[in-house]
């Protein structure tokens, strides 16, 4: 089915290229309108032929409508960009990067020092989940322990829940926030 729909879309295009000629050439008067006035009433008025082009017409325009309507490699990346999808015998199972994106903030809650935190989550095609999370912490707290711990807290969460392998977790500080007890001194 796919060559056959490769097939129409090829000569639909050069249906398309030369009618672009056509209209053209009119339009700058390199030829004549009136041999192709009088070449589309002889065709259109003939019994078969007018249904040929209607039928070629129909064609085009559902093709048309499929096209831009019904692609399946557009539904196909949409999907992958949407998660991860996993296939088995018995179906379909679809993690979105909302669902890995609640489970980093799930492992997020436990550490006091960290204010505010974006994730950003990237899914290669052999389904290798890389996060980045983008944070604010407090003053008070020690960069490279709190990284290393966040980290190994992420990739663990995510494995205890989704059974899912987590490449890397990358953390990036954004801010450093002065500690509120600080502030009150």
């Amino acid at each position: 089915m796919k060559f056959l729909e490769r097939l129409v879309l090829v000569i639909y295009s050069y249906i398309i290229l030369i009618l672009a000629v056509i209209l053209g050439l009119l339009i700058f008067n390199w030829i004549e309108l009136e041999p192709i006035v009088k070449m589309l009433e002889t065709q259109l008025t003939g019994i078969v032929s007018s249904k040929v082009i209607l039928g070629v017409c129909i064609v085009f325009i559902l093709l048309s409508i499929k096209c831009i309507f019904f692609d399946e490699r557009s539904k196909e990346k949409m999907k992958e960009s949407q998660g991860i999808l996993l296939k088995n015998e018995n179906g379909e199972l679809m993690i979105t990067k909302e669902t890995i994106d609640n489970m980093v903030k799930t492992a997020i809650v436990g550490f006091a020092n960290i204010t505010e935190c974006n994730t950003k989550i990237d899914v290669d095609n052999d389904n290798q989940i890389k996060i980045t999370l983008y944070i604010t912490v407090y003053d008070n707290v020690i960069i490279k322990e709190l990284a290393s711990n966040l980290q190994n807290k992420v990739k663990e969460t995510v494995k205890k829940v989704s059974d899912l392998d987590v490449k890397e977790v990358n953390v990036r500080i954004m801010k450093i926030q002065t500690a509120k007890k600080d502030i009150e001194e």
